[in-house]
């Protein structure tokens, strides 16, 4: 995220592709971790009446939204962190550069 820039000669604050890469990436892999199905369990699927405790099954409701979409984000969770380690990977082998955005 620091760019040199080459005018001055100063490291600035930037916003790169990788940047945005990897930002996705751990979007897609939380919404395989928190779509599981034992996270599931743990905010309130061991209680045996859930509509007792308010945010025991606003918990459990958000979770199993996610959770009806598991195996996409697992497909798209194990795409990304491919893609992701291959970019990183080819930056710092010098086959590819970092394009700055902002």
């Amino acid at each position: 995220m620091w760019f040199l820039d080459p005018a001055t000669g100063q490291n600035t604050f930037g916003v790169g592709l990788g940047t945005l890469i990897l930002a996705v990436n751990v979007v897609l892999l939380s919404g395989y971790a928190f779509g599981c199905h034992s996270l599931r369990h743990l905010v309130g699927g061991f209680r045996d009446e859930l509509s007792k405790n308010r945010l025991c099954y606003s918990s459990y409701r958000c979770v199993s939204c996610l959770n009806r979409r598991h195996m996409l984000w697992a497909w798209m969770s194990l795409f990304s962190v491919m893609f992701a380690d291959l970019y990183v990977r080819f930056c710092s082998m010098g086959l590819w550069s970092d394009w700055r955005i902002l």
